[in-house]
């Protein structure tokens, strides 16, 4: 049996163990998280073998979509696109496109994933910061003497699209292409060997995907209290743009989670939901799990209060838990000019909810609440072409 067909028996055995971990104390352990955990690892399998087996030539770079709406991992933002495209250093690469409806992307090239043993960000740069804005045309070159270097340990250039007002309308398009001299020729067949190396790192991808983020999320719920954020950090080897703050949220089907905050100096903020375990958006087409700066009303006071709940509260700065027990609340603020405040947070009943909150808050009722959503699933569709 060749290289190839030794290393997908590799990849069927090491799927078939990861499967068998979801049923570890470690792993959510309610049925329905558990039916998730299997989808999840699914997901992963498609992401990183895709990734690694279709994607693995740096002389025939193409964008691979990831934390769309099917492949999620590591928290991704509700309000991103998320494309990468494999580069090598020492090469010249043009991309070229339309930023139709898109508001802003960041263009950061990167050492790797943040769940392998090597990653980080190399280079960091906006779409304002090289002249693009809304409805132009793209064109950058990254590499010697363009627009954006390449420098040793690049692994990848990734794009994270912005879309703050979620329209119904053409997203962005991005293509990539190598200009060096070699890359015109035709590829030569991928080999056994070839293919067996591909593979290999892709189920690495795979299992260090699963078993990182679950392990992320235990470790960062058990530095702080359930129902309270803890202060705003930096994520090392991250984005300088981004700061997150985490609250873990215990709630009953009963219960309410109130969330104040002064609005942050920052021309970008927003809420969101994920789940245990898998780290993934809650729900993100059929429940309302995410709120920006752009969807969200700010108090008269300039400040930002929101309930995340089971049960609808009847207000507008709603987050749906969607019945997870458990969870993790991320409060991100992008371009900050100054120091982010701590939301503070408290817990009510669900029917006490609107109570808790200023007389003058805005409230939706059911209809309004289902055009709301209805309104979101068209956006999506939009931006992902779903």
């Amino acid at each position: 049996m060749g290289d190839d067909l030794v290393a997908w028996g590799e990849v069927t055995d090491r799927l078939a163990a990861l499967g068998r971990r979801l049923a570890d104390d470690d792993y959510p352990t309610e049925a329905a998280d558990r039916a998730d955990g299997v989808a999840h690892v699914l997901e992963q399998s498609l992401c990183w073998l895709g990734w690694s087996v279709f994607h693995a030539d740096p002389r025939r770079p193409a964008f691979h979509r990831q934390n769309d709406l099917v492949t999620q991992w590591g928290g991704p933002n509700a309000d991103n696109v998320y494309r990468h495209a494999r580069v090598e250093p020492g090469r010249r690469y043009r991309i070229r496109g339309l930023m139709h409806s898109c508001e802003e992307f960041i263009l950061a090239v990167r050492a790797g994933f943040m769940h392998l043993p090597t990653w980080g960000t190399l280079v960091e740069v906006t779409a304002s910061e090289l002249g693009i804005g809304e409805g132009d045309e793209i064109d950058i070159v990254v590499g010697e003497g363009g627009d954006v270097p390449l420098p040793e340990g690049s692994l990848t250039v990734s794009i994270r699209e912005y879309y703050f007002d979620w329209r119904e309308a053409e997203p962005a398009t991005f293509t990539i292409e190598c200009l060096d001299a070699d890359a015109a020729a035709p590829a030569e067949r991928r080999s056994p060997a070839t293919l067996a190396t591909q593979l290999r790192e892709g189920i690495d991808g795979v299992v260090h995907s699963v078993e990182h983020w679950n392990r992320y999320l235990r470790e960062r719920r058990a530095e702080g209290e359930d129902n309270r954020f803890r202060p705003p950090f930096a994520q090392a080897k991250g984005l300088d743009a981004a700061r997150y703050a985490f609250c873990f949220w215990d709630l009953g089907p009963d219960d309410a989670l109130v969330v104040e905050v002064p609005r942050p100096p920052a021309p970008y903020w927003t809420f969101q939901l994920y789940e245990m375990g898998w780290f993934e958006l809650v729900d993100v087409t059929e429940r309302i799990s995410s709120l920006n700066h752009t969807q969200a009303p700010v108090d008269a006071d300039d400040r930002i209060r929101l309930v995340v709940s089971h049960v609808d509260p009847g207000v507008a700065n709603w987050l749906d838990a969607g019945g997870r027990r458990t969870g993790l609340l991320t409060f991100r603020a992008f371009w900050t000019d100054g120091e982010v405040p701590t939301p503070a947070t408290r817990v009510v009943p669900v029917e006490q909810a609107a109570a808790a909150l200023p007389p003058a808050t805005r409230t939706v009722d059911s209809r309004q609440r289902s055009e709301q959503l209805a309104a979101r699933r068209r956006h999506l569709a939009w931006r992902f072409r779903t």
